[in-house]
């Protein structure tokens, strides 16, 4: 059974309320003096507290996505399986990727890939990095129709927050099935999307940074995917062709690498995404002691002190539940041209899923109209 495995989580379940029983039938008989009942009334306190908060944290992660399995829990390295070659557009698995597996998208006719679209789950290695992830593709459903058989498409990366995981994309935040739908609705332009999470050298949250001496992941998402996606899909290598999008952490990366690499990127979304990084347990040393690197990486001190990128991008917050509202409406007033800045603000919504399920239709849809072919 794995970490989010349903049957694991009503295993604890049981296990808790087990011990929440025994404890109530077995406490009279353990409430003498003496080594042992004193033993075993610590045995079950302890028993049933673990079990409490194991079925706690487990259900908290099946929620949020934080980690896919024991292996990324504990940051051990997690064997991919068997890859086999992967052939798209006439190349076979050019510049490091692999195909794994295919899987329909889930909405009416999402079996056929010409009605509903495709999710192929790949694994890739980064040329110039050496980084290696796996990451989920949407395909449109125009993808694999005859009209549109040697046209590109635009794409855009789909980052979750930190720690994610890329099936939340898919499971909780829906992006193919709104994409699908949006598409046959005639809301937005046939997009693929790469869907993963930012913390390709897991655990260590590198918040999308070329760390000195370190993972260089800003490369490997502004350089290798880009490059990777385009040898084996139908899509543009050019900076209009791209977009990048994501949540919390993942959002801050969009916007960032957007604006620091704007030849790269053309149009970002950041959900809820905060404007600076520091140093924390989680990211270790990520600046090697230079304040420069810090200040770059820190979008309101970009603003007032580089020439404004020419991107647009669109960030999102609430009035109440989220934090940085203040800062996202002091970052929309420094925004100079030829940067674009759109906005999502609601009333109230908290920092989760729930929220940002709200956003994604509407910012997915204008997203799709500022990148193209």
């Amino acid at each position: 059974m794995g970490l989010t495995s349903k049957k694991l989580l009503v295993l604890v379940i049981v296990l808790a309320v087990a011990f929440f029983v025994a404890t109530i039938w077995l406490w009279p008989r353990l409430s003498r003096q003496g080594v042992k009942p004193i033993a075993g009334r610590i045995g079950l306190l302890f028993g049933g507290q673990m079990a409490i908060l194991a079925a706690l944290g487990l259900s908290i992660n099946s929620y949020f996505g934080f980690y896919a399995s024991f292996a990324d829990l504990f940051g051990t390295n997690q064997d991919p399986g068997q890859v086999v070659d992967y052939t798209a557009g006439g190349t076979s698995g050019k510049d490091g990727l692999q195909h794994l597996s295919s899987q329909g998208v889930g909405v009416p006719g999402g079996g056929s890939p010409e009605k509903a679209g495709r999710i192929d789950k790949v694994q890739i290695k980064g040329p110039k990095t050496g980084l290696t992830t796996p990451a989920y593709v949407y395909l449109p459903p125009q993808y694999f129709q005859k009209g549109y058989s040697r046209q590109n498409f635009p794409a855009t990366v789909i980052l979750t927050g930190y720690p994610g995981t890329a099936e939340s994309l898919i499971t909780r935040m829906k992006y193919p099935q709104t994409a699908t739908e949006h598409i046959q609705q005639g809301k937005m332009q046939p997009m693929i999307m790469v869907m993963l999470r930012p913390t390709v050298a897991p655990p260590r949250d590198t918040e999308c940074m070329d760390v000195p001496g370190g993972p260089q992941v800003e490369t490997f998402f502004t350089k290798d995917l880009r490059q990777t996606i385009s040898a084996n899909y139908r899509v543009g290598n050019a900076s209009q062709n791209w977009g990048i999008m994501g949540d919390s952490t993942g959002g801050y990366c969009a916007l960032k690498m957007s604006m620091r690499h704007p030849d790269s990127f053309s149009a970002a979304v950041s959900l809820s995404g905060y404007y600076n990084t520091h140093n924390d347990p989680t990211t270790g040393d990520l600046f090697g002691g230079s304040k420069q690197l810090q200040n770059e990486n820190d979008m309101m001190w970009w603003l007032k002190n580089k020439p404004a990128p020419k991107i647009w991008a669109l960030v999102t917050s609430s009035k109440q539940g989220e934090w940085d509202y203040s800062r996202t409406v002091a970052f929309m007033n420094a925004v100079k041209p030829p940067m674009q800045i759109s906005s999502i603000i609601l009333p109230s919504g908290g920092h989760n899923f729930t929220t940002w399920n709200r956003e994604v239709p509407s910012a997915l849809d204008s997203l799709s109209q500022h990148v193209t072919q």
